[in-house]
């Protein structure tokens, strides 16, 4: 570093001066730059004469001794012109170069011979105080140079032995010439007259430069180590550490000009001087730059300084701190520091924003709040949460428990918090940066005497204070320097590079910890400057002293653990003390200084022992006014002038006094008779007089505290004097003395040292007595009692010294005082502008005090006030006065009057940033506009960006001017920001309508995206678009059982009305016929007929989602079919069945929902692969009762599992299904085509007016009839099939059962009619039945279980059902589940029992399925048991019985008539006795015929009787006489007799009878009208009769066989009889003639032929192990007709059947059923599956799929690709999701019009961060996808370095910082720690 600095402060006299060294005072400078300025001429005259001296002409007129004393220092006048001289002395000062002392000229004054005066003997006299020696050297000459010429050289002596320094004798001067000597010898500094002054005299630059310092300062100043200095106020500690900065500065630029060429890169040396008060810094700054100039004068020419004359312009009246950072050309950040900066001058709070803002991160989370609080911001919230002492007074004290408060100062509480427990060395020591209560408690009372008696209590106040500072989220200065200290001592490097001398000023008004601050900043140990005054340690918060600091910074230097220096050699810094006082004269700095004694004798530890302060010059001793009691005149009236009488105090004069409270009371009480100020208000002012008044009488110390001064009084503590006061003993209470007496007795020095000339001290308290006697005792005051006769107080000033007061009193910032000083000067535009200071002092103060409003009327008050100023102000003022009014209107929360000040300030960033603020973007454009180059890049881009957001996201306001350059930019910002909006209305504007559309699309719009589409109907393309999203709409607000009202409101509504308006031409079949579907379903009345076309239609191309739309709407309400026909009915069940069986398909369905159709038609939304979510008015959310009636009926927004939606439709469907069908089952039950009215057949009437049975005309009952009928029973038993194979549970249910039941017996009577003329099994025609099959599947099933089911003891119907069941079994099939039921094997009701304990149930099976010989025997006991015992049988089905028994008889007596081919020739049969082949044996019984004859006899006699027991009954009807008449026709006995062989002519004759026996005896009542021709036919006549009762119907009924190539004759009929002949070779054959679709029913169902397949087509079921897409997804390939769905039998109730298997047999069944529960075990677990794992199972489907495919090597990478990958891929696209969801989040118009403009920047800036981490995550996705090339390379380095690239993805996404979701986070945990780990 460049040193020594003796050279760079030493100059030279000017050019051509002489040996003598010229030394001039500040009068004689200015007197020489007035004569510059007016008198040229005698300037030179000036200048010659001074030149003269300088060449030590010594003539008579050049040194003409002034003082009248031969004894002391001489001082001579010198003559220049008329009564012009020049006074000066010959001084000796220590020459620069060595260690000698040189004669040197001082001149003291130049100035009129007539004001020469006694002063100068008094300087005589005065400086003769210097000792003997001092005075031969002064007076001593050389001889002349030449002989006689009066010219001398200066002598040169040795270092000066220090003299016994003599007290100068008592000067009988007046007050002026005492200020004059005081000025003289004290105040005025000496400069060199060198070239450099000179110069600046010839330009006329008012400078400053350097002056001779005294001996003790020069040591200071050329100090080569760190060093301490301390002296009281006004002894000269800024001025060296000024003049050390400019020694270094001017040295390193002499050394850098000597080695220009050599060294051009010599670095300057970083200095930095570093205050607590802005004004003392730029105070310094201003003057060190005036000092750095003034010596750069000296190598200036002429030209150059003419022009340097016009560089200095005043700054104005403005306060400094007003100017923002970027004003200062200084950067915001430490680390942006350059060497040009240097030396610098900052507060130490700049210093530390500067500092904070490179170690805190803005934008980091955990430091963003804490940067915030550290940086220069205009942000309120900034500026309210710093906690100064005004704060903590106004808005934290009130709010502490009062008994803590109570009798304690605040001031002194706020240091103690400040100073010991925050900001005190020990506190490093903690976490949290404060001592905790037992440290705090255990402080030495000596070196902490505040409050060593109340400790505890004002800890409780600090924790008061910590908690609502929490709450408030405020922070205080050493929340600052701890936040700082933490994060540079916790290893966090300082950025930028460490200065090499610090310069610390006022050290006491810091923390001690902002010490150790300080100190990190500067790398070279020995450039430390450490200043300051622990006696004036009134600054709140400050509570230290200088010995604290040197130990601690002592430590911090030799701490090696703290690794804050390197280690090295610790050098000792060195401590200097000033001693002498310039400011005041000794009677001041005489009574000051026993302050400082008075505070050292009693609190030795609480400041710092230095030397006595002492004056150069003595003085006035200061006047103590007391005696004035309160009951005489008030004194007043003696001090301020009797009301009237108005005395003024001059501009240099000021009254201080103890608070604010105590100010305002005087100023009420006196009125404006000068300046008033506070002691605080007062430090760092001086004045020449100073009134301190009422400081004892207004302080808290009360007298008994006071007394302990008396113990200072020598002779008053031993007893001496009795007359005195008792003196308390401080030693046994010092802790009551130390809170508040010690404080005072500082506030008391500061008082004093206030003073420069006159000090009065007013009280007339009696506390005020001790101390006027301890100042008595050592004649240190002049007491002043009522009578004495004193000076007047006041004095009066000029104009010009009002002025210079108010300007520097409003560079204190002490406004009101200033506006005093101007209103006294005349200066109204000052007065205005101190008060605009004032209003926003005022404002401030009302932060965290007044109500906002309040505190916002204040600033607004104030803004308006600097406004106002702004007009009447020079250009530099006026901006300034501009921009502080635009920070006040902020405050104020007028952002536009702020950015209108702004805008007049010429602070155009900042005046835009306001517009934009105010929400007024016209004015931000105009702005970023009009002043683009004086507004940062950034900035203005930030702000334009703000402003694009805001007016593409608005649609009814246009910006002022063109925001984008081209169609380019703004297409790219309107994508990039999502401004969907206005993207398509620039779309649309160039007429790009299919990107608009699109983009509506994009952002769920479909409205707005069809009539933009629909705008381009010339393009096909953009029409199908229009076409596919109107339709994906009307599915979604028309999905499946939306009510038909909905499709005529609201949404739906418009959709049909858009799709009114679409071309259907360029559209596709199925987009032209679902439009059609909705529009139709639309329309008022229902078109029926229109929806099942489309459902064909859609049918036919496997669109089976629309056609089961359409049938819903079809069948939510069932058509009124009543009096339908059978073809219409069949037709309805027929599509029934298809619209159920399309339920069906979707509840049976494995997986429904992978299908996008069904998804479609049920309102279902997948999110991924794993999540859905319904659409409001979802079919699945309505309640199975109906339908939704409108879309928005229920919602439900939470996502779902794949499973759990399955299940929710499946179910849901199942239920529907359930509900429609058993509306069809109401239906149908009040439909009468299912059964025909016997009496209308037969009678062609029916007087029953509730016959709920079909009336059919015998004439019109045909096989059609019949078989239609019983289709209708197949189709509807497939449609119940369908529930109950959709709920098998059902099945266990006692009424299902009972409905089986019931629609078995249904059928039965379709399959045998009770009446021969309705049909038989003979006429049945399975051709003509569509889906026979299906049907009979279901039948058999239907049997098969209702057999099983059959339970004697619990049904009163059993016998017939049994014998119904029987029948149906033996006819289709199912003889064996007979033969295993339970009701057949373990028979129960003992009615059933005939003797000898044989079950009549077996008889009956026996002779229906048996081809035993007995079995037409069972079948006659069975009868006769029945008939006999009159038990409870159904009167058809009895008939049913007897007459298959009794064909059985007449075909068995044929077989034995005549055995072989031909015993059935010639036989005329019913069709039905010849279907089954099991009658074609001869060898069956039959000697039991006339038992079953006479069993018939009764019951034909039972018939014939009016008996109405309950045992006959019939289906919907009771039997009535017609029935029985009926009944009676049908039991063919006629034809029994017909076909009966001759040789059984007894069993003829007995038929005979019986049939003549049916004949009425009764007159009055005539046989029946239907049997009447029976009973009267003779035995020869059966035939006849039966053919013309055949006649009247239209099925044909009587077979006449004839066997081929018999020898037997063949009868020959009338050509009218309707008897088909039938020819036969072998019996054997008969059946498969008469009945082939029966027969081949029983055991395979017919396939049907192609004419029957139904054009409604139905999709088969899925297999287990298929997924179905018949239903609600697009057609894929063709499927052949659906089968139905039989249901299982539970294990109780199947038989256990006797069947024998092999092993291999039983093996693989057990390997089948082992795969398929294996099978379904799976299924149910995928069903159950949570959403992570269905979703990682596709992934790595996928991947092992395509590693299957692209044959991917074994090995350590395979194994990561299927293991690791999924997982990895997986939280990778869960990643993705969140991100997207974020993203539309920041949808910018639509938070716009929400939240405001406010959050515009954030949104934007948001909107940037998640699209950009969204890029990344897809270019992730498709990097790592399984069937990436990636991959190919099998490169296990790249996958990991993609593994910490998605982990980094997913850690960006926003709310992910400070960890990702859980279960994103597991599965990235297990591809990290197998990949990566």
């Amino acid at each position: 570093m460049v040193q020594p600095m003796k050279t760079a402060l030493y100059f030279d006299n000017a050019d051509g001066f002489g040996e003598w060294r010229i030394l001039i005072g500040t009068n004689v400078t200015k007197k020489l730059r007035e004569l510059r300025r007016n008198d040229q001429k005698k300037f030179r005259v000036v200048y010659k004469k001074i030149k003269e001296l300088s060449n030590g002409q010594f003539s008579d007129d050049n040194q003409r001794r002034l003082d009248g004393v031969l004894s002391g220092v001489p001082v001579f006048e010198a003559y220049i012109e008329r009564d012009l001289r020049l006074v000066y002395q010959i001084d000796c000062v220590l020459d620069c170069d060595t260690d000698m002392q040189r004669q040197v000229i001082r001149i003291y004054e130049i100035c009129p011979h007539t004001q020469l005066n006694r002063i100068w003997d008094a300087i005589s006299r005065h400086l003769s105080s210097k000792g003997k020696e001092y005075i031969q050297r002064c007076a001593f000459r050389n001889k002349p140079v030449h002989p006689g010429n009066a010219v001398y050289l200066p002598a040169v002596f040795p270092p000066q032995v220090h003299d016994v320094v003599v007290t100068p004798p008592s000067l009988a001067l007046g007050d002026q010439e005492m200020d004059q000597l005081h000025f003289l010898l004290v105040l005025d500094k000496y400069v060199t007259f060198s070239q450099a002054l000179l110069n600046g005299l010839i330009a006329k630059n008012d400078v400053q430069h350097v002056f001779e310092l005294t001996p003790q300062e020069r040591k200071i100043v050329e100090c080569t180590t760190s060093c301490y200095v301390l002296g009281r106020s006004g002894t000269g500690k800024t001025t060296t550490m000024l003049f050390k900065m400019l020694g270094i500065q001017r040295a390193w630029q002499l050394h850098s000009e000597g080695f220009e060429i050599s060294r051009p890169d010599t670095p300057r040396p970083r200095q930095i001087f570093v205050t607590k008060s802005s004004m003392l810094a730029n105070k310094v700054e201003e003057y060190f730059m005036k000092l750095l100039e003034s010596l750069s004068l000296a190598g200036c020419t002429l030209e150059e300084l003419a022009r340097l004359n016009s560089r200095h312009a005043d700054r104005g009246l403005v306060d400094n701190d007003d100017a923002p950072d970027t004003q200062t050309g200084i950067p915001q950040r430490y680390s942006e520091l350059e060497d040009h900066h240097f030396p610098l001058f900052l507060t130490f709070d700049r210093l530390a924003r500067m500092i904070a803002s490179d170690i805190f991160d803005a934008d980091h989370p955990e430091t963003k709040h804490i940067a915030k609080l550290f940086m220069h911001s205009h942000d309120a919230e900034v500026l309210d949460s710093f906690v100064s002492y005004e704060v903590f007074v106004n808005g934290y004290w009130p709010h502490f428990p009062q008994h803590l408060t109570k009798g304690r100062d605040p001031w002194l509480v706020f240091g103690e918090i400040m100073g010991i427990i925050k900001g005190s060395e020990k506190s490093l020591e903690f976490d949290d940066g404060t001592l905790d209560k037992a440290a705090y408690c255990g402080l030495p009372s000596r070196s902490n005497p505040t409050f060593s008696g109340q400790r505890e209590t004002v800890y409780a106040i600090f924790e008061a204070y910590s908690k609502l500072k929490r709450q408030r989220q405020h922070h205080d200065v050493a929340d600052r320097s701890h936040a700082i200290l933490k994060t540079l001592l916790g290893g966090k490097s300082l950025k930028g590079r460490q200065v090499d001398f610090l310069y610390v000023d006022e050290a006491q008004d810091n923390l001690l910890i902002d010490a150790l601050l300080l100190r990190l900043l500067c790398s070279n140990p020995k450039g430390l400057f450490w200043a300051g005054d622990t006696a004036q340690t009134i600054s709140a918060g400050s509570s230290f002293r200088f010995d604290d600091l040197k130990a601690f910074l002592y430590r911090t230097e030799v701490d090696q653990a703290s690794h804050i220096v390197r280690e090295r050699a610790v050098t000792q810094p060195v401590s200097f003390q000033l001693a002498i006082n310039y400011r005041s004269h000794g009677g001041i700095v005489n009574c000051a200084h026993s302050v400082i004694e008075l505070i050292s004798r009693f609190w030795p530890n609480s400041i710092d022992s230095l030397q006595p302060e002492r004056g150069i010059v003595d003085g006035l001793k200061p006047v103590f006014f007391s005696g004035w009691e309160k009951s005489t005149a008030r004194y007043e009236q003696f001090l301020f002038g009797a009301p009237g009488s108005h005395i003024e105090f001059g501009a240099q004069q000021c009254i201080l006094v103890r608070n604010e409270g105590v100010k305002e009371n005087l100023r009420e009480q006196v009125g404006d008779v000068g300046l008033i100020m506070t002691l605080y208000e007062s430090k760092g002012l001086e004045f020449n007089d100073v009134l301190l008044y009422n400081f004892f009488e207004d302080s808290n110390v009360d007298l008994s505290r006071w007394r302990v001064i008396l113990a200072a009084i020598a002779g008053v503590a031993g007893g001496h004097n009795h007359s005195r006061p008792q003196v308390p003993s401080f030693e046994r209470d010092e802790s009551r003395y130390a809170a508040n007496t010690l404080f005072k007795l500082k506030l008391l020095y500061v008082g004093i040292t206030r003073a420069r000339k006159r000090l009065w001290i007013i009280d007339k308290s009696d506390k005020a007595e001790p101390m006027k006697l301890f100042w008595t005792s050592r004649s240190q005051i002049q007491n002043c009692i009522p009578g004495t006769d004193v000076s007047h107080l006041a004095v009066s000033s000029s104009l010009e010294e009002w002025a210079e007061s108010g300007h520097s009193l409003f560079q204190h910032k002490r406004y009101t005082q200033a506006i005093h000083c101007f209103r006294r000067a005349n200066m109204p535009r000052e007065v205005r502008i101190a008060e605009a200071y004032h209003f926003r002092e005022l404002a401030r103060a009302t932060v965290g005090v007044s109500p906002v409003g309040e505190q916002r009327r204040a600033f607004a008050k104030a803004a308006d006030a600097f406004v106002k100023c702004s007009s009447e102000a020079p250009s530099r003022e006026r901006l300034q006065y501009y921009r502080t009014a635009a920070e006040c209107y902020i405050r104020a929360a007028d952002d536009r009057k702020a950015a209108d000040a702004y805008l007049n300030a010429e602070e155009y960033e900042l005046a835009a940033k306001r517009y934009r603020k105010a929400g007024i973007f016209n004015r931000t454009v105009d702005v970023l506009k009009s002043h683009s180059k004086k507004i940062s890049r950034d900035c203005a881009d930030e702000l334009l960006t703000v402003c694009r957001l805001y007016y593409c996201s608005k649609d009814d306001e246009k910006p002022p001017s063109l925001l984008f350059s081209s169609i380019e930019e703004e297409l790219e910002f309107l994508e990039a920001y999502g401004l969907d909006v206005a993207l398509v209305v620039l779309y649309e504007s160039h007429g790009k309508y299919v990107e608009a559309g699109e983009l509506h699309l994009s952002e769920d719009r479909p409205l707005d995206a069809i009539r933009v589409f629909l705008k381009d109907k010339a393009n096909e393309h953009a029409v199908r678009r229009a076409a596919d999203i109107l339709l994906d709409c009307l599915w979604k607000h028309c999905s499946f059982a939306v009510a038909r009202q909905v499709l005529r409101s609201g949404m739906p509504k418009t959709l049909i009305s858009l799709s009114h308006q679409l071309p259907l031409d360029p559209l596709s079949l199925r987009a032209r016929n679902e439009i059609k579907m909705f529009q139709t379903a639309a329309v008022e009345e229902l078109d029926r007929v229109t929806l099942e076309k489309l459902a064909e239609a859609f049918m036919g191309r496997k669109e089976n989602g629309a056609a089961l739309w359409c049938l819903n709407h079809v069948f939510s309400s069932l058509p009124p079919l009543l009096p339908a026909t059978l073809e219409n009915f069949a037709l309805f069940l027929r599509k029934f069945y298809t619209y159920s069986h399309l339920f069906y398909t979707v509840a049976s369905h494995n997986d429904p929902v992978s299908g996008r159709g069904i998804r479609k038609l049920f309102g279902i939304v997948q999110l991924s692969d794993d999540q859905y979510v319904l659409q409001p008015g979802s079919f699945i959310l309505a309640t199975p009762s109906g339908a939704s009636s409108s879309n928005d009926e229920q919602t439900n927004a939470a996502p779902h599992s794949h499973g759990q939606i399955t299940n929710a439709l499946k179910e849901r469907v199942r239920l529907h299904l359930r509900y429609q069908v058993d509306a069809e089952i109401l239906f149908c039950h009040n439909a009468k085509v299912f059964s025909q009215c016997l009496l209308y057949v037969i009678t062609g009437s029916c007087d029953n007016g509730k016959c709920k049975q079909q009336r059919v005309s015998l004439s019109s009952l045909d096989s059609a009839q019949y078989n239609a009928r019983v289709g209708i029973h197949l189709q509807q038993m497939r449609i119940l099939q369908l529930v109950y194979s959709a709920f098998p549970e059902l099945r266990e249910c006692n009424s299902i059962k009972d409905d089986i039941s019931g629609w078995i017996a249904h059928l039965y009577e379709a399959f045998f009619p009770p009446f021969w003329a309705q049909g038989s099994l003979a006429n049945l025609n399975w051709s003509s039945i569509q889906r026979s099959s299906d049907g009979i599947r279901v039948m058999r099933n239907w049997i098969r279980n209702a057999i099983y089911s059959l339970e004697p003891r619990h049904s009163d119907n059993f016998l017939t059902d049994i014998l119904r069941l029987t029948r149906l079994s033996s006819a289709f099939g199912e003889s064996d589940a007979l033969r295993n039921a339970n009701c057949v094997r373990h028979p129960c009701p003992g009615m059933l029992f005939r003797s000898p304990g044989r079950y009549i149930v077996a008889d009956m099976i026996d002779s229906v399925q048996s081809s035993a010989e007995s079995s037409i025997s069972a079948g006659t006991f069975g009868l006769r048991h029945i008939i006999r015992n009159n038990l409870r049988v159904h009167l058809s089905v009895l008939c049913d019985c007897i007459e298959e028994v009794l064909s059985a008889y007449v075909i068995t007596l044929r077989f034995r008539n005549n055995p072989g081919a031909d015993s059935l020739h010639d036989v005329v049969l019913p069709r039905s006795w010849l279907i089954r082949n099991n009658k074609l044996d001869a060898r069956k019984e039959v000697k039991l015929i006339d038992h079953l004859l006479d069993d018939i006899q009764y019951l034909l006699e039972k018939l014939r009787s009016d008996s109405t027991e309950d045992n006959l009954w019939l289906t919907h009807t009771n039997v009535t006489p017609v029935h029985r008449s009926v009944f009676i026709a049908r039991i063919m006995l006629c034809l029994a007799s017909y076909n009966c062989p001759p040789r059984w002519a007894g069993l003829k004759a007995k038929i005979s009878n019986m049939l003549t026996h049916l004949r009425s005896n009764d007159p009055t009542r005539l046989t029946p009208n239907i049997y009447r021709k029976y009973a009267e036919a003779p035995r020869e006549g059966y035939l006849r009769v039966i053919v013309a009762y055949d006649e009247k119907h239209a099925i044909p009924n009587l077979l006449h066989l004839v066997c081929k190539g018999t020898k037997l004759g063949t009868s020959r009929f009338a050509t009218g009889w309707h008897i088909k002949q039938l020819s036969y070779s072998r019996l054997e054959e008969l059946p498969t003639l008469l009945a082939s679709p029966l027969i081949a029913a029983r055991f395979s169902p017919p396939e049907e032929v192609s004419a029957s397949v139904p054009q409604l087509a139905i999709s088969p079921p899925a297999k287990p192990d298929q997924v179905d897409t018949s239903v609600g997804n697009e057609p894929t390939k063709a499927h052949e007709p659906a089968g139905d769905v039989e249901g299982s039998l539970s294990d109780d109730q199947r038989p256990v059947a006797n069947f024998v298997v092999s092993e291999k047999e039983e093996s693989a069944v057990r390997l089948i059923q082992g795969v398929y529960r294996q099978h379904c075990r799976r299924q149910k677990r995928r069903l159950e599956r949570s959403t992570l794992e269905a979703e990682r199972s596709a992934i790595f489907a996928a991947c092992l799929k395509r590693a299957r495919a692209s044959g991917l090597a074994r090995g350590i990478y395979r194994l990561l690709y299927l293991g690791p990958l999924p997982h990895l891929l997986l939280a990778l696209n869960k990643g993705i999701a969140i991100a997207t969801s974020v993203k539309a989040t920041t949808k910018i118009p639509g938070r716009l019009r929400r939240e405001g403009h406010e959050h515009l920047e954030e949104l934007a800036r948001q909107r940037t961060e998640i699209s950009s981490t969204l890029k990344r995550g897809y270019e992730l996705r498709k990097k790592l996808s399984p069937d990436s090339l990636f991959h190919k390379n099998c490169d296990v380095e790249a996958l990991k370095d993609a593994v910490l690239q998605v982990k980094e993805f997913l850690r960006r996404i926003p709310g992910t910082a400070m960890g990702v979701p859980e279960e994103l986070d597991i599965e990235l945990s297990v591809a990290y720690k197998a990949v990566v780990t």
